[in-house]
């Protein structure tokens, strides 16, 4: 026999809410940020990023949850040069790189890992290395001192389709529109069985109109 409910509320844990010095989880999706000279914005927006052939983490696509770790780099350029991309990132499988995993610095791939994570307490802001640059959809500009040029990056975005507020496309997922989550695989709406109100199952609270 079926369970029947009319309502309910969860606690759960928020990816655009995890803050830099949180553990990623493994498959999640996060907000982060890469910096980079604004003559190579547009191309890292229309065909995607290059990854690095190496760095501290060896070789990937550099990110970071904090935006003042982007905002450094590149280091060999003036800041109004810098431009900040905000990303939406798919994790994969993560390895944490602290004291007692050195020796995985820059092989952590090759033990099957898709991303490789610094924390802060390594290297005073955390750093992300992401092996595939398929797990990285260009989101936003949350950093450019030219405003007519944040504006056109920001129209190439939305022409894109990755814009902030519309469904994002590649690896990251779309947006289920009864339930607000990122996800790969359409979600099943229903009707509550007794106020008839479309839900889903992954909705973190729904309280029943009739109940």
């Amino acid at each position: 026999m079926p369970i029947t409910f009319s309502g309910w509320e969860v606690c759960s844990e928020n990816f655009k809410q995890l803050q830099p010095g949180q553990a990623p989880k493994k498959s999640h999706g996060y907000t982060m940020y890469h910096g980079t000279h604004k003559s190579n914005a547009q191309a890292i927006i229309t065909s995607g990023f290059k990854p690095s052939a190496g760095g501290t983490l060896g070789a990937g696509v550099y990110c970071s949850r904090d935006i003042n770790k982007a905002m450094g780099y590149p280091g060999y350029c003036a800041p109004n040069d810098r431009v900040v991309l905000k990303l939406q990132v798919r994790v994969g499988k993560v390895k944490k790189i602290d004291n007692q995993c050195m020796h995985l610095q820059t092989t952590w791939h090759q033990h099957g890992y898709d991303t490789a994570w610094l924390p802060a307490t390594v290297v005073g802001l955390e750093e992300d290395c992401v092996w595939d640059p398929k797990r990285l959809t260009v989101v936003g500009i949350a950093h450019c001192g030219d405003a007519g040029m944040k504006n056109s990056l920001e129209s190439l975005i939305k022409q894109q389709g990755n814009g902030q507020g519309q469904e994002a496309s590649g690896p990251v997922g779309k947006l289920c529109k009864t339930c607000g989550m990122q996800t790969q695989d359409t979600h099943t709406v229903t009707k509550c069985w007794v106020c008839k109100a479309a839900i889903c199952a992954f909705m973190n609270k729904h309280v029943c109109s009739k109940k």
